[in-house]
């Protein structure tokens, strides 16, 4: 046999004269298989980009509708890495394992934050077609815990069908200064003025399609491109926050309306749509003080430029592949993977870690103050609900929940030669699960029945092929069914049953409402008391659909599946050392919360080496032991309420063994110690510690790898000195968490 498997064909005597050679026939893929471009936005709202309404400026994805199809009734999973599963694979999400995020594992087959190996991705699918297949920015599919250097590599891109990867493997990242990984392994960001993560995964994208196309330009390519784009933290340049000075200063209300009025004159939306009320807990922008406006305008107009920024980077890959000659026969799928998020609570956070770990924002004063640094370097920042609100326009709920709000999502398909009916809008009912169908139909391949010895499960989603020429055709979906952290709906013939559960009540409790979207596109009207028997009838189908795909059990816990008591070989243990040099991803680490525990650093210095002995996290939260003008300093970054314990001598030279112990003396609160061989030399209270996540970034040994969690110093710092091995022994007083928040 030869090495792809195809007998030999020749003939092979004693001599080459006597022998026949011959070579096996080259993969290759369906004659004049297109190109596919997939870029996926997250936390984007159905009203954020200007062909669908928005005032945002969007140029670049606005001239891919002009150029292909707009549709407005195609739907995700209501959060990112679920929604990205079903996209890469074409099925459900909890039939693949991918319940929620893949931070969650919780021992059931639909939870286990992987995708499995019975469902190929995208890549999978096309490489042995003969594609090139390319993945660049975020994947939040593998669970994070086996994203450190030691893998297991089993769910990392490269070992999920790509070629080549660049990007951050983890649900957000600093845009500013990234957690950066190439193919299979973790690298620096670049050291350069300005570098911001969007420019450089464009950067990157175009260089892997135009390397492959001057190379072999008769071979496709498949490029999965997911920018952190609006996902907190909101990051972006200033410029492209000045640009919108002026534009939200009337607020979430009247934004709303003019995007509604707007969708309707370019027909995104049905003429009597109706704009449904305010979601709870939004107030009247006339409610807020003078200042608070001002905090949640320059929020809004950062997420804005964010979004701008991101479009004139997407506008130089477009460029390029119209440089190259593939923009033509390039099926470009653009997507958000799920509405505009609710995390940003009432009022915002410039530092979105106070969110997570349920703090309440800083006092208005304070965000006032640094208002400016919103968007920059040392900001995490989530803008306000009302804004989300908005962004949604004109559906209810956000991001999380299975009302519209949540699923109801921007989709644009561009392919110049292979749709002439372009700047249409399509109305058909299709969901996330559907797109790899529709690709595999448009490239002319059948999905594998077997791939790598394992047997596939059926493709579940439906081929959208024939919407891209026929704009009244029916819908060719006949149902789908949703559940995100006990939120559920079903949608079947144009009926929607949907439930928003409130948490810790019973499932049994829940009320569920029903919607006539054919003839009522914002789920204004709930037809439940009207239609009891049909609503019976599609919560029966939900049951069903829960059965068949590996829904159950329903499960509304949060902050408890992070504590779920699965075996973590990287993480179950007590004892963990760390040599120089080592960077151990955020999941991978030891879990330092609500538990006492003691980080031992063994060093030699002389007079004048000073640096980081160990750090995690990065400016908006986590904490840096380091050494600076020879006093040893432990700064504990609580999302911006330091906790700092200093020696009051500096460390003489020779060797020592440093620590710093914390002591828990409550729930989330306690005493952190630094000793010196043994000796206190300093101490300080920890009133309020991190409760459900320190940071995205993990731990660095002899070095800081993102932007300080203390203010007390700048860039890596890396000791000077010579450290022989961190060792941090975590002891047993841990106290299991109480329910606190949704996350991602």
């Amino acid at each position: 046999m030869t090495s792809n498997n195809q007998p030999y064909g020749g003939t092979i005597g004693n001599t080459v004269a006597d022998s026949t050679p011959w070579w096996p026939d080259p993969t290759t893929p369906p004659e004049g298989s297109p190109n596919v471009v997939m870029v996926v936005l997250d936390d984007v709202g159905f009203a954020d980009l200007g062909c669908y309404g928005s005032e945002i400026d969007t140029p670049t994805m606005d001239a891919l509708a002009a150029n292909g199809l707009r549709y407005n009734n195609f739907h995700t999973t209501a959060i990112c890495s679920p929604t990205r599963a079903c996209l890469l694979t074409g099925r459900n999400h909890h039939s693949v394992g991918m319940a929620v995020v893949s931070n969650w594992d919780t021992g059931f087959p639909g939870c286990t934050g992987r995708i499995s190996n019975r469902a190929a991705t995208m890549a999978e699918m096309l490489r042995p077609a003969g594609y090139s297949t390319f993945a660049v920015g975020k994947w939040h599919l593998a669970p994070i815990e086996d994203t450190t250097p030691a893998g297991p590599f089993d769910q990392w891109p490269l070992q999920r069908g790509f070629d080549r990867y660049y990007g951050f493997l983890d649900g957000a990242t600093n845009q500013w200064d990234p957690d950066l990984v190439a193919d299979n392994h973790h690298i620096d960001a670049p050291d350069k003025p300005g570098y911001h993560v969007t420019e450089d995964l464009v950067d990157q994208a175009i260089g892997m399609v135009t390397s492959q196309t001057s190379a072999w330009p008769e071979r496709p390519f498949f490029l999965y491109l997911c920018f952190g784009t609006g996902h907190y933290p909101i990051h972006v340049p200033k410029p492209h926050i000045d640009r919108y000075n002026g534009r939200y200063d009337t607020g979430w209300g009247t934004i709303r309306e003019e995007r509604f009025a707007r969708q309707k004159d370019i027909g995104i939306i049905p003429a009597d749509t109706e704009l449904p009320p305010f979601n709870p807990g939004v107030p009247e922008w006339e409610e807020l003080s003078a200042d608070e406006q001002r905090l949640a305008t320059r929020m809004q107009q950062a997420y804005a430029g964010m979004l701008t920024h991101t479009d004139e980077h997407l506008g130089q890959l477009v460029s390029t592949l119209q440089e190259i000659g593939q923009a033509d026969n390039t099926v470009f799928v653009l997507l958000s993977d799920n509405g505009a998020t609710q995390e940003g609570g009432p009022s915002g956070h410039e530092n979105a870690m106070r969110f997570i770990n349920g703090l309440e924002p800083r006092s208005l004063a304070q965000q006032l103050a640094d208002i400016e640094e919103i968007g920059g370097p040392n900001s995490w920042m989530a803008y306000p609900m009302g804004w989300a609100m908005a962004g949604n326009t004109p559906l209810k709920w956000y991001k999380q929940n299975t009302h519209a709000g949540g699923v109801r999502d921007p989709l644009i398909i561009s392919w110049p030669a292979g749709i002439s009916d372009t700047g249409k809008v399509r109305t058909q009912y299709h969901h996330v699960s559907d797109i790899a169908p529709t690709l595999l139909e448009a490239i002319g391949l059948e999905p594998p029945a077997e791939m790598a010895g394992v047997e596939q499960m059926p493709i579940e989603g439906t081929s959208m092929v024939y919407s891209f020429s026929d704009a009244e055709a029916p819908t060719a979906k006949a149902d789908q069914y949703y559940e995100m952290l006990g939120h559920r709906a079903m949608w079947v013939d144009g009926w929607k049953a949907v439930t928003r559960h409130i948490q810790g009540e019973s499932f049994d409790d829940d009320r569920w409402e029903l919607y006539h979207l054919d003839q009522d596109f914002s789920e204004a009207r709930d037809l439940a008391e009207a239609e009891p028997e049909r609503l019976a009838s599609l919560i029966d189908r939900w049951w069903e659909a829960a059965r068949d795909y590996q829904v159950l059990p329903l499960d509304d816990r949060i902050l408890e599946r992070f504590h779920v008591p699965k075996p973590r070989p990287i993480t179950s243990r007590s004892r963990f050392v760390y040599y120089p040099g080592a960077y151990i991803p955020s999941d991978g680490c030891p879990d330092l919360k609500n538990v006492s525990y003691e980080i031992a650093v063994e060093l030699e210095r002389a007079d004048g080496d000073d640096g980081t002995l160990l750090a995690c996290g990065d400016v908006a939260s986590g904490f840096a032991l380091f050494i600076q003008d020879g006093h040893l300093v432990w700064d504990y970054n609580m999302a911006w309420e330091h906790y700092v314990a200093a020696s009051a001598e500096p460390l003489s030279a020779g060797a020592h063994i440093v620590t710093a112990a914390f002591e828990r003396t409550g729930s989330y609160a306690g005493t952190g110690r630094l000793l010196v061989d043994g000796v206190e030399v300093g101490s300080v209270a920890m009133p309020q510690t991190h409760n459900t996540h320190i940071h995205a970034v993990g731990i660095s040994v002899g070095f800081t790898k993102a932007p300080s969690p203390s203010p007390r110093y700048t860039g890596q710092f890396p000791f000077i000195g010579t450290l022989s091995r961190v060792v941090i022994d975590v002891a047993d007083d841990r106290e299991l968490p109480d329910q606190l928040l949704i996350i991602d």
